[in-house]
């Protein structure tokens, strides 16, 4: 059966270039594309090939999670992806605003891949296989960026599941605000390397050009109540934490995007990380700790459990809770 394949984004911009851009792609390969809108969208987006939810829209879309969602935060992407699965989703791929797709970001995905394998590394900083120069993905923790990861060419290949793929994004990757502040961008990786981490072995990924397929279409979910610049790379912990209960990996391949980086405050971007400086060590310890159930029927279920232990560590309000029954309960209709 020929797969059903989404392209989620999240804009308070008017169709922009890179709007307009992925639109074209998405036509030109029988993609459906949704663009999920904010209380400061504009009051009219028109773009050919591509589904506007305006926030008025998004409320009378019979979800719980749209009555109960706070404006105003990058989180609204959650009502596209319910709307995708509800349409039949079998492949959802997201990317932002300001990052233009290359012509391999339109290339077939699959979820079955014969790639080099990592566990039970602890932390492994990925970028390091895309590069010779010393960069680090945002969420990566400060206190391991020495940590050498072993050598590409000594790991084993495996045939493996890989139901979440991060493509890398070139010119402005995604890096936190101290690499920026630190180091000369822009910044391009190398593309002919894949490789995929499995239990035990930890990455930070982001929501910039990543792939998710139908099984775990209920990790998708972006938590609200925590620090803006964490929402993404927490979701990637959690969803890490779930997937070895699977036997599942996830797999980081070469850049099919690049980015022309939004306006940022670096400063703000930096405080924002703070608690992920801080914590995002400690986390990875609890979620190892935790006791999960396997089975593709207990991923909302452990998905609730894991947000549960990020609240006890004081990261994520208990208001969380709310947002994520709402979603379970959303996925469970579809």
């Amino acid at each position: 059966m020929k797969d059903n394949i989404h392209l989620i984004v999240t804009s308070i911009s008017a169709p922009n270039d890179v709007l307009k851009s992925l639109a074209m792609g998405s036509f030109d390969n029988n993609i459906s594309f949704s663009v999920v809108g904010d209380s400061k969208s504009p009051p009219s987006f028109v773009l050919e090939n591509c589904r506007f939810y305006s926030l008025a829209e998004q409320k009378n879309l019979s979800l719980k999670l749209a009555e109960v969602l706070p404006e105003r935060h990058y989180a609204r992407k959650n009502i596209g992806y319910l709307e995708a699965i509800r349409n039949g989703a079998t492949i959802l791929l997201e990317t932002d605003d300001d990052n233009y797709p290359t012509p391999d970001f339109w290339q077939p995905r699959k979820k079955i891949i014969d790639v080099p394998l990592i566990e039970n590394e602890s932390w492994v900083n990925v970028y390091h296989y895309f590069s010779d120069g010393f960069i680090w993905p945002r969420g990566y923790p400060m206190e391991y960026l020495k940590k050498v990861p072993p050598e590409f060419d000594n790991l084993e290949r495996k045939k493996v599941f890989c139901p979440i793929q991060q493509g890398l994004a070139d010119e402005n990757p995604d890096v936190d605000a101290v690499y920026r502040l630190t180091y000369p961008l822009p910044f391009s990786f190398n593309k002919n390397h894949s490789v995929a981490l499995g239990k035990g072995s930890w990455c930070p990924f982001n929501s910039q050009n990543t792939t998710w397929f139908k099984e775990v279409f209920p990790l998708l979910y972006l938590p609200t109540y925590c620090s803006f610049r964490m929402t993404d790379i927490w979701r990637s912990f959690v969803a890490q934490r779930i997937l070895w209960e699977n036997n599942l990996h996830v797999l980081f391949h070469g850049s099919t995007v690049w980015q022309e980086r939004n306006e940022h405050n670096l400063l703000d971007d930096f405080k924002d990380e703070i608690p992920g400086y801080l914590n995002n060590d400690k986390i990875k310890k609890e979620l190892e700790d935790m006791d999960l159930k396997k089975g593709f029927a207990y991923l909302g279920q452990n998905l609730r459990k894991c947000y549960q232990t990020l609240i006890a560590l004081e990261l994520v309000d208990k208001k969380e809770l709310v947002l994520i029954d709402a979603w379970n309960r959303d996925f469970e209709k579809m």
